[in-house]
Parts: C-alpha cells; structure tokens; sequence
C-alpha cells in the first residue's frame, strides 16, 4: 500500500516524516556513486535540491507506515535504504569507471600519462585521457536516458522492497564483486585496438631502426605515436558508444537481479 498522491499540505503525519527520511535516504545512497558530470564537485545545495526532488517525484510511491517505529528500528531501515542506494549507485558507476580504465590503459602505452589535469569531480590531479573519457561516459550516460532508467529502478524498488523491508544479503555483495569484474573486461575490449596500433608502431619503428642505425626515429616514435592514437580514438568513438550501450544493458538488467525486484 502506498501513500496518497494528492499531497498534504496542511499538515505532516509523523509517519509520513519518517516515510519521506527512508526515501530520501535510499535516493541520496545511490547519488553517492551515479556517474553525474560535475554531481561530485557541484555545491552541496544543488546536490541536496537534487536528491529532494527525485525523493518527492515518487510521492506516490512512499509507503504507509501504520506506526511510528522506534529508535533503533528506525536506524535499521535507514542503514538498509543507504545500502540498497548504495548498491543500485555502485553498480551503475560501473559504466564510468570501465570508461575511465579505458583512459588509463591508453594513457600509458601512448605517452598522454605525462599529461595531466585536474579532474573536475574529485578536484585531484588526473591524466588527460582519463578525464575524457570518464566525461564521455557522462554524456553517454543522458544521452542513453540512463538517468530515466536509474529512477525507474527506485520506482520499482518501491513497489517489491517497500522501506524497511530490504536486506542485505551475502548473495548481493558477492554479486557485485562479480560484476565489478567486469570494468577490466570493457576497458580492456576498447583499449586493445589502440594497443595493438601502438604495439605495431613501435615494431615498425624498431624494424626501420635496425635496418638503417643511421635514422634517429627516438625523437620520431613519441609524436607518431600520439598522433595514431588520436587517429585510432577518432574511429573508436561509435564503437565506445555501441559498447557502452551493450554494457549498461548488462549493469541494468543484473540490478533486479541483485536486489530481487
């Protein structure tokens, strides 16, 4: 049974109070982790004006408490609503940080570690390669309407787990653990190609070496391989696009899974 759509305005049930914390809590949880661009590094008002509006979108949703629980059982529910948040956002941040593997993978074997800026989410000084492609995973990520997607889990979550019902299971953690994995296999399928292009530029330039000592080509290797990177990143981005959608298939439909909703 949920609650009522037509809002109250005259007046806050204390159960409807403690209904509005457990929501609340369950949507700030998992805004911890969803891959927003700047969410992290925005000001705290935003963050919380955020939070707020999508707790009270689901009005409809809340659940009827028949009474007040007491304090302990109150920090019980609010501990599981954060840990379903929690797991619901974890697992969609998977998508960010395959992407941001991706960079980091690219970034050693091209010479972009070498450049290096400052990533605007957590403010600490991060490779250039990385940030961008972190950034494209957050523009993927709307592009998709994977946002619409994150809310409708909490819907839905409302509806089979109403708060105060969900539990924590040792089936969940290990399931998340094991799709974890699955950020080194995404990264690794884009950042091969480039990998590979590099590998074979640096044998060719051996090769050229060995076959006339005279050619100076260290001064040469650095800029052609920068540049066939940028070439090979160019043609890779409707791939990264076609793989990041498959991925955030996968993410998506293993959350009801995770969560049995």
């Amino acid at each position: 049974m949920h609650a009522d759509p037509s809002f109250p305005l005259t007046s806050f049930p204390l159960t409807t109070i403690f209904a509005f914390l457990l929501v609340l809590a369950r949507v700030s949880g998992a805004f911890v982790f969803v891959p927003v661009p700047g969410f992290s590094a925005g000001p705290e008002p935003v963050r919380i004006a955020l939070c707020l509006a999508v707790t009270l979108g689901v009005y409809p949703l809340w659940p009827v408490l028949h009474s007040v629980p007491d304090g302990g059982t109150l920090v019980g529910w609010l501990i599981m609503e954060v840990a379903l948040g929690l797991t619901v956002g974890l697992v969609v941040g998977f998508l960010s940080e395959a992407f941001g593997f991706f960079g980091q993978m690219i970034s050693l074997h091209s010479g972009y570690s070498f450049a290096s800026t400052i990533d605007p989410n957590t403010q600490a000084d991060s490779g250039l390669i990385v940030i961008l492609a972190q950034s494209v995973a957050g523009l993927l990520f709307f592009t998709l309407g994977l946002h619409r997607e994150v809310i409708r889990i909490f819907c839905r979550s409302l509806e089979t787990h109403p708060p105060g019902s969900f539990t924590l299971s040792a089936a969940t953690v290990e399931g998340v653990f094991r799709i974890g994995s699955t950020i080194f296999s995404t990264g690794l399928r884009l950042a091969f190609p480039v990998i590979g292009l590099l590998m074979m530029a640096d044998l060719a330039l051996a090769l050229l070496s060995r076959i006339n000592a005279q050619l100076q080509l260290n001064t040469l290797s650095f800029p052609a391989k920068t540049l066939a990177m940028l070439a090979v990143l160019a043609l890779l981005m409707p791939v990264a696009a076609r793989v990041y959608h498959d991925y955030a298939a996968r993410l998506f439909e293993a959350i009801p899974a995770l969560l049995g909703l």
